[in-house]
């Protein structure tokens, strides 16, 4: 006879989903303080290529850390191998539209090379970290008990 509290009981996939959720909202936070801190600093240090620049990077920043958590997050009740194919090949593409944005930027002298630099930075370190604390305080049991 089954618990009828059975099917209320959170999953091991459930658990995993809300440590991604907390991890991209934390994650959006840090893109908002970024674009607002970037902005300011990059308009008193270089005008506006500075604000350009702070915009640029926080953009890059957004396709290159979101990317990450919104593939885990998607794949969280999947299989190993199908999570894996999804994190290594939004890997791949992630670094090459990288690639080809920096190198599609660089004859243009409209933003602060070294603001855009500096920002992507920080976000990508931020959103490492942050992915970081969300899993190491993320509460996912490692054996889900049967009824």
């Amino acid at each position: 006879m089954t618990n009828p509290d059975d099917s209320q009981a959170p999953t091991g996939t459930d658990a995993a989903r809300a440590v991604f959720r907390t991890a991209l909202r934390d994650m959006l936070v840090l893109v908002v303080v970024l674009a607002v801190v970037g902005i300011v600093v990059g308009y008193l240090a270089a005008g506006m290529p500075g604000v350009w620049g702070a915009v640029l990077g926080v953009a890059l920043t957004v396709i290159f850390s979101g990317t990450t958590v919104v593939s885990m997050l998607t794949t969280a009740g999947a299989s190993a191998t199908t999570t894996a194919a999804v994190v290594l090949g939004s890997w791949l593409a992630k670094m090459l539209v990288l690639i080809l944005a920096l190198a599609l930027l660089r004859p243009f002298d409209f933003y602060d090379k070294w603001l855009l630099g500096g920002v992507l930075m920080v976000g990508v370190i931020g959103a490492a970290l942050i992915d970081y604390r969300a899993v190491a305080h993320g509460r996912v049991p490692n054996v889900v008990p049967g009824p």
